[in-house]
């Protein structure tokens, strides 16, 4: 079984129109100078690993209240226990959203194949060239990897969207729309608005994030990349 170091009982804002829980694991194969979970990227022995007995009696208490269950991290297809997780999960007839940087698609198309995921969301940090990727993710990441992962999720055997978080500092808006021209997703390549709270990179604290119908606006003109 995965260690599980979080758990947000209710979110209304991780699963686009559902109400799930969150399961947050451990590790990251990327260091992202923007992300929020650091902490559980870079330290994960911090936090107690929470024992899955404990999860699922607040499972089984509410689930006729939420829609699912949200994987997410850290980066949850590197945590070696996941398939016995989703089973469980499976179990308990939740739904199964996964969170995921793409970087794994052997492990992806898997879940897929054993319908132990329900949606999938794809982080995808930046236009998809290596000196982008590099900067935006901290890592030499293989590109093929990701182009594999994006070509898995369009035959549709899973409902899933392109998730890219614009950090103003970053990401210039030629970057954003360069991305939606490469992914042509339409309405399934959204963006999210970067928290400037707690970044891995303390310096980009000062980065303002975007407004909001700003982008929303940019978000709709890539969705009209087809």
């Amino acid at each position: 079984m995965c260690e599980i170091k979080g758990f947000l009982e209710t979110s209304f804002v991780d699963w686009p129109g559902k109400i799930c829980s969150v399961l947050f694991l451990p590790r990251c194969n990327f260091r992202c100078p923007y992300c929020h979970n650091h902490s559980l990227v870079l330290s994960p022995e911090r936090y107690a690993t929470i024992p899955w007995e404990a999860i699922l009696r607040r499972l089984v208490s509410f689930r006729d209240w939420i829609d699912g269950i949200c994987l997410s991290g850290g980066e949850p297809t590197l945590s070696p226990g996941l398939s016995s997780l989703l089973c469980e999960v499976k179990r308990l007839g939740f739904r199964v959203k996964l969170d995921t940087n793409g970087s794994q698609p052997r492990r992806l198309e898997r879940l897929i194949e054993k319908r132990q995921v329900d949606f999938v969301s794809m982080d995808v940090k930046a236009p998809l060239d290596p000196v982008h990727y590099s900067r935006l993710t901290g890592s030499s990441i293989d590109l093929d990897l990701l182009w594999r992962s994006i070509s898995i999720l369009r035959r549709g055997d899973v409902e899933y969207e392109f998730r890219m978080t614009v950090v103003p500092r970053l990401h210039s808006v030629d970057d954003v729309r360069r991305l939606g021209r490469q992914l042509k997703a339409g309405p399934r390549m959204v963006l999210q608005n970067f928290n400037p709270e707690s970044p891995m990179d303390s310096s980009l604290k000062d980065t303002p994030s975007c407004k909001p119908e700003q982008l929303r606006e940019l978000e709709k003109e890539i969705q009209g990349m087809t």
